[in-house]
């Protein structure tokens, strides 16, 4: 965004609401589905001159569409940030950006506690072409130093971490990473930039999984890359290329999605909350996972840097895998599902679903035990979801 950007003047709740709308000739106020996967020309000239990017326009939707380009502008203003590209899913985004910024000999520093998903790529798809990752614990910063080589070129980092909620200091670990010359990504996937904007925490990029919070209910995927107009330019470029884009028709899901994302992050926070108090005070329950807890390691951290502690917490049942199991097929009203970020709360065992790939050392390390469960508060009544926990608990 330009300095005379009149979206810097606006309240972060108007701009989910007002900013990145792209207008046809027929001044609709709602924005516009543009369900096409090409765009006609003037001229030759004109033509030419589009995909030289020598004039704006529209030519191709792989890479220019206006409904995704509405997405992408209301995004950035909403992270405080220059530009964002968005992309067919949260994994795409963040591949998109490794691919991006590493070759072959180049290293990782990546926090421990992370998507399963995202510990593969890393792991499976980036080691095969000679890209190292070392996985450090997100909240020590002193490992984070220490984990540092001469190749080293990008932190990643997820605060919160899926599924414990473990948080690192986003200002502190920008800090080291800068003077180490590398660039750091942070995934703001659980708390969206309702709760957190870590550009504005010295973040270079944020990637997003638009699937989850972003949409909010459920219904269609995608993901986005939020930074500087420089660094998401090479981003693009790689989208365009490549060809990992999101499709029309979800841009514009997301975008009505967008429109109501401070008002559900309130409510799925409060209820996350008051769900985590509960759920400490139950017999069956060991421990609980969330940062809005006074309790857990990383309070004081999450008030500084979130407005809430987020709509997502996880719980240790005392048993293991059996007495974990037995909660997820006891529920009736809770959705058994891997996926989050829904109005509807949804109960997951990582262990065997959304970590179920990775090794069991490595599973052993994040801290999943056999007997975690993850809860991604919804907007139902809280009572209504206590009765169901309680069916199992």
């Amino acid at each position: 965004m330009s300095s005379d950007d009149p979206c810097l003047s606006l309240h972060p709740e108007t701009l989910a609401i007002r900013a990145g709308r792209e207008t046809s000739e027929y001044r609709e106020h709602s924005q516009s589905l543009h369900l096409t996967s090409s765009f006609t020309f003037d001229s030759a000239a004109q033509a030419a001159a589009m995909f030289l990017g020598e004039i704006d326009g529209y030519t191709y939707s792989r890479f220019t569409n206006p409904t995704v380009s509405a997405f992408q502008q209301r995004l950035a203003a909403m992270e405080g940030a220059e530009r964002a590209v968005a992309t067919s899913t949260g994994m795409a985004a963040i591949q998109a950006t490794m691919l991006t910024l590493l070759k072959a000999g180049d290293h990782i520093v990546s926090s421990r506690s992370l998507f399963g998903s995202t510990i593969n790529l890393f792991n499976g798809v980036l080691g095969k072409f000679g890209v190292e990752t070392s996985y450090v614990d997100a909240a020590n910063l002193d490992a984070w130093r220490a984990a540092v080589k001469p190749n080293t070129k990008v932190f990643f980092l997820e605060t919160p971490s899926n599924p414990l909620t473990d948080l690192a200091d986003i200002a502190a670990v920008a800090a080291i990473a800068h003077e180490a010359g590398a660039l750091l990504v942070v995934d703001n996937c659980f708390c969206s930039p309702a709760l957190q904007q870590p550009i504005k925490l010295g973040a270079d990029l944020v990637v997003h999984s638009a699937t989850k919070y972003l949409d909010g209910h459920g219904r269609v995927m995608g993901g986005a890359v939020v930074g500087s107009d420089k660094l998401v330019e090479q981003v693009y470029l790689h989208v365009r290329t490549a060809g990992p884009s999101l499709a029309p028709f979800n841009a514009w899901v997301l975008l009505s999605g967008l429109e109501t994302l401070y008002l559900r992050m309130e409510k799925h926070s409060a209820n996350a909350l008051e769900l985590a108090k509960w759920l400490q005070q139950q017999p069956a329950v060991e421990k609980v996972f969330y940062p809005g807890l006074p309790d857990h390691p990383h309070y004081a951290l999450a008030q500084r840097q979130q407005k809430s502690g987020g709509p997502v917490l996880s719980f240790q049942v005392k048993g293991g895998r059996e007495a974990a199991w037995k909660v997820v097929d006891a529920i009736q009203l809770i959705s058994r599902t891997a996926n989050l970020g829904d109005v509807k709360t949804t109960l997951t065992h990582p262990a065997s679903t959304t970590h179920a790939r990775i090794t069991p050392e490595a599973r052993a390390q994040a801290g999943i035990t056999e007997g975690l469960l993850r809860v991604a508060v919804g907007l139902e009544h809280i009572d209504d979801l206590k009765a169901d926990l309680l069916r199992g608990l």
